[in-house]
């Protein structure tokens, strides 16, 4: 089917706001530093292209989500006129940095209908934000979450990254103590990934290699500790209280799981991307761009990418072997290589089990930890 054969069936849907007081050392998202005069243009911008694009929606979404840049940073008024204008979802998702949220931005985020935040605390140890170039401190992150939890969030998640420049095991174990002190429902723990040519690279270069050494070390702390601690371990990076903490609620992040599982979307703002019935579309990174031409009534520029059966197979296995379930092998056989599944198997990284749904595959915890090795092993 084309995107317009898709017409009221997408279910998911991302925001992108931009705009950050600053541009940390390691990022790679499409950010504008500052530019608060521009804050109401782009939101003009945005509830523009949603009402060019609202027609792919279903009437029934079950995800939003508000990425960035820093949605907490832009301007209260602007970003209460954009959430009243977006479209309800099951799960309402809005990404913050600690230093953006005061009690007020926390009260007006619940108001408005979100339900989840995502708080990017990164660490709970000063030297290291400093390297990250974080603006937040710990107290801050602390504060941050007690005004979201006074402003009666019952799903909260916090993200954490390991193999920073400096980080040490201890230093690790005191950040996951540190947020599993707090209680958050959910936990996103990432790998530092720097790119090259950035002044992050050039800065912590020999640093980075060291600590390239140790990630595998890491990660296995992360597994261990937040699995003990009630965690379901659901995704490579991801953790939500387990069911018997979680009050029957499923706490996995369901807009990020709408990816895993191979879910449409449609993404719209700066740089945004979009996946639906097999064309993915990206749209321009450049603000005046994106802004003059949604003004005007028209689209953003954007590329287009047609995904032809064989790359969506790919894709699918790649991001459903991410989770603890299993992937069904209908529709994604045709790119699994089975001699290498046979050795996979043989090795205790893999297994295949059956159900009412049919033939399914699944990491073993060996093989997850190994992840995208075993992964790229698998594919055809």
């Amino acid at each position: 089917m084309t995107t317009a054969a898709a017409a009221g069936r997408v279910r998911h849907l991302y925001v992108h706001l931009p705009f950050c007081a600053h541009r940390c050392g390691y990022c790679d998202f499409v950010t504008v530093v500052g530019r608060r005069g521009s804050h109401g243009s782009y939101v003009d911008a945005l509830i523009g292209e949603l009402g060019l694009e609202r027609n792919l929606l279903a009437p029934d979404l079950e995800t939003v989500f508000l990425g960035g840049g820093t949605p907490t940073f832009t301007d209260a008024q602007e970003l209460e006129r954009l959430l009243s204008a977006l479209p309800a979802g099951r799960e309402v998702t809005v990404e913050a940095n600690p230093e953006t949220v005061t009690a007020a931005v926390a009260k007006q985020l619940r108001s408005c209908g979100v339900n989840r935040v995502s708080l990017g605390a990164q660490s709970f140890q000063p030297e290291l934000l400093r390297v990250l170039e974080r603006r937040a401190g710990p107290d801050a992150v602390r504060s941050a979450f007690y005004y979201l939890r006074d402003a009666s969030f019952e799903n909260i998640s916090v993200d954490l990254l390991y193999g920073i420049p400096g980080q040490s095991p201890s230093d690790l174990d005191r950040d996951l103590s540190e947020a599993l002190a707090l209680g958050p429902e959910h936990l996103s723990c990432y790998e530092l990934e720097a790119k090259p040519g950035t002044r992050f690279t050039y800065r912590h270069g020999a640093e980075l290699s060291r600590q390239a050494d140790a990630m595998e070390t890491y990660f296995e702390r992360v597994v261990a500790t937040l699995t003990a601690s009630g965690y379901r371990w659901y995704e490579t990076a991801n953790f939500c209280l387990g069911p018997d903490r979680a009050g029957g609620r499923d706490l996995r992040a369901r807009h990020n799981l709408g990816y895993w599982l191979g879910r449409d979307y449609l993404g719209i703002g700066l740089g945004a991307v979009s996946t639906i019935e097999g064309v993915r579309r990206r749209n321009t990174p450049r603000l005046q761009a994106y802004v003059t031409a949604v003004t005007a009534g028209a689209p953003p520029p954007r590329e287009l990418e047609l995904l032809d059966g064989h790359v969506r197979s790919r894709e699918r296995l790649m991001l459903g072997l991410r989770l603890d379930d299993p992937l069904l092998l209908e529709g994604v056989a045709s790119a699994i290589d089975r001699t290498a599944l046979g050795r996979m198997e043989r090795l205790g990284l893999v297994c295949q089990t059956g159900g009412s749904g049919g033939p399914a595959l699944m990491l073993t915890r060996r093989g997850r930890m190994l992840g995208g090795a075993v992964t790229a092993e698998l594919l055809a």
